[in-house]
């Protein structure tokens, strides 16, 4: 039986990242990476959505993945699940740069003025920084693969012993593994290139894999929901507070113990309501779920380019600004995948669609 609060949670995650990168390509908090204020306010109060949402909205996802990961196993042998994970995961993530996504490296470097640097590099050296620059969103599919083939290596050791013992969490456990998850921050980041989190992103994946695929787990993170989302939101209010103005997606903040607390509780808040209340799929929920990798991909497509075309040469006053750029991020996101869903080879490599449909 199909777990549909799983694809619940995962296509509502990827509209909020779609309004996330909203506001953080105008933001005044000087967050790298976007285009940067654009309006005349002394403090974009309404940027608080960056703070608000980041500690948990990525986490959640591994944790989802670790948990479709083991429904998956449990029907498909490990060969098939990294030949599908490879298809789906891996090709887009690196064939699909070269094939389509270095489009979104020349919009990015352009509004970083990249190219003003390089005048004199040869064409293919600009098309190689291209593709690298192209990478964008995808940074989760490349761990996801990578923390999918570890999952292989792992099962053939612990034989199910490990998944076992996960079907005893209960409470007390859920809320101690906060001290986990907050040491599972302190390493394995990456400089510079700061998405790459492999110490907590990895912790998150496995506690999805042995913890939350479990039925047992999952009624206990349901029955306390409303306990966990009370502490999500009064850690929230408080990481809001403390990290306002400041890079929260950086050292030191991203490894703060409010950061990876916050972050934590926010995810079980998130499984046990979506767990308990949206355990079911109608149109509506179906369509969201068949459109949401192709959302994730390429909205931040039409969210750059709406900054770099129409934001920085100011052709409309900021609101406009947020309002079209939020539908540019949404239309690209939903009619440009139907378009590469059409075209031999090029929606294996972008998509990892192996056949029209």
């Amino acid at each position: 039986m199909r777990k549909h609060y799983l694809d619940n949670i995962r296509w509502f995650i990827v509209v909020l990242v779609v309004f996330y990168h909203v506001f953080y390509m105008y933001n005044a908090e000087g967050i790298a990476g976007g285009l940067g204020k654009i309006t005349d306010l002394e403090v974009q109060y309404y940027d608080l959505y960056l703070n608000f949402v980041y500690p948990w909205l990525m986490p959640i996802l591994f944790i989802v993945s670790g948990i479709t990961s083991r429904l998956y196993l449990e029907k498909h042998s490990d060969k098939e699940f990294i030949r599908s994970r490879t298809t789906k995961l891996l090709v887009p993530s690196t064939i699909g740069l070269f094939v389509f996504q270095f489009v979104q490296g020349y919009i990015s470097m352009s509004l970083s003025n990249a190219f003003d640097q390089m005048a004199g590099a040869p064409w293919f050296v600009k098309y190689l920084i291209m593709v690298l620059s192209g990478q964008g969103v995808l940074w989760f599919a490349q761990m996801l693969w990578l923390f999918s083939v570890m999952l292989v290596g792992v099962r053939k050791l612990e034989k199910d012993r490990g998944w076992q013992l996960g079907k005893k969490v209960n409470l007390p456990i859920l809320l101690l593994l906060t001290g986990a998850v907050w040491l599972s921050a302190q390493s394995g980041n990456t400089p510079v290139v700061v998405v790459y989190r492999f110490g907590l992103y990895n912790t998150l994946y496995f506690l999805g894999y042995f913890i939350f695929s479990h039925e047992e787990v999952m009624e206990t993170v349901k029955e306390y929901f409303w306990l966990f989302l009370t502490l999500a939101l009064g850690l929230g209010i408080g990481f809001c507070f403390y990290s306002f103005g400041k890079n929260y997606a950086d050292e030191p903040v991203y490894r703060s113990v409010l950061f990876t607390s916050y972050g934590w509780l926010g995810c079980l808040a998130i499984l046990g309501g979506f767990g308990r209340y949206l355990d079911y799929e109608n149109r509506f929920t179906g369509w969201m779920n068949r459109h949401s990798f192709g959302l994730y991909v390429f909205h931040y497509l039409g969210i750059s380019a709406i900054a770099l075309f129409v934001a920085r040469p100011r052709l409309l006053e900021p609101l406009p600004v947020y309002l079209v750029s939020t539908l540019a991020g949404f239309a690209v996101g939903y009619l440009l995948p139907l378009i590469i869903a059409r075209l031999p080879f090029v929606r294996w490599a972008v998509l990892g669609i192996k056949k029209k449909g």
